[in-house]
């Protein structure tokens, strides 16, 4: 069984979390797959947004604990560590890639799982959403970026909260928090889900792709150098089709139609 599915529709490249037996617990096969999918979506000029979700019902209940032991068994600490950091490189391609990506979420968001869904752009989940970065209770300190992507989302007193006491978040706890963007009924998640990322994907491509790389820079730059970059884009921004066909729309009183040139 692929422990990934890819389907690109409308723009929009589905990456689906596929072990549904296991809560689609993370595999190496797994992050492998996430890495590869995400790593040509970034040069595929067909897909302008990528929606991650998880099969059956959970979206991903983080590391694969039975999996973690045998490995612990096989390999030295170095090969362990640098075996861990490959597998973590879907959640810095999720965050880092030039294209909006969202997380679609039913049920458990859990430990890395969760994290692999904060490294996304947007957030859209059911109503049976539970999210917890659940590691003190297994006794680890978290990976795949979930600490730097909580920071910046809640600040560090209520990320410290969130890692230490390891609360059972459901959805609306989360929305208000800010860890999600929209809560919706289970029975409309889908749709809503593809709904929000068809927009994006024919949304002004090289504009967003631009604004992404913006706010990236702007968790760590100064003013001075998030200013400059903000100069660079946006002004290659006045040459593209796109700028040219908004501004025509805008004149002509209709909608327009992006192309991503």
């Amino acid at each position: 069984m692929d422990h990934l599915l890819e389907d690109l529709q409308d723009g929009v490249l589905t990456l689906t979390l596929n072990r549904p037996e296991r809560l689609n617990a993370l595999s190496p096969e797994m992050c492998e797959a996430l890495t590869a999918a995400l790593t040509r979506a970034s040069l595929d000029r067909a897909v302008g947004a990528i929606l991650l979700t998880g099969a059956g019902r959970a979206f991903c209940a983080g590391g694969d604990v039975k999996r973690m032991a045998e490995a612990r068994e096989q390999a030295s600490y170095e090969e362990r560590i640098a075996d861990l950091r490959r597998r973590m490189e879907g959640a810095r391609l999720l965050h880092e890639i030039a294209k909006p990506t969202i997380a679609m979420l039913r049920g458990p968001a859990a430990g890395a799982g969760l994290s692999l869904a904060l490294a996304c752009d947007l957030r859209i989940a059911g109503e049976d959403a539970r999210l917890t970065t659940a590691f003190a209770k297994v006794g680890l300190s978290g990976d795949f970026g979930g600490h730097y992507f909580l920071t910046r989302l809640v600040g560090t007193a209520k990320a410290r909260e969130l890692y230490f006491t390891s609360p059972i978040l459901d959805a609306r706890a989360a929305l208000a928090l800010g860890l999600l963007h929209k809560v919706v009924p289970d029975n409309a998640l889908v749709d809503e889900g593809r709904a929000l990322a068809r927009s994006l994907a024919q949304g002004p491509r090289i504009a967003l792709g631009y604004m992404k790389q913006n706010l990236n820079l702007a968790e760590g730059a100064s003013l001075a150098n998030v200013m400059d970059a903000e100069a660079l884009r946006h002004t290659r921004c006045t040459t593209t089709e796109d700028h040219k066909e908004a501004a025509s729309a805008f004149v002509a009183k209709r909608n327009p139609v992006f192309t991503g040139r």
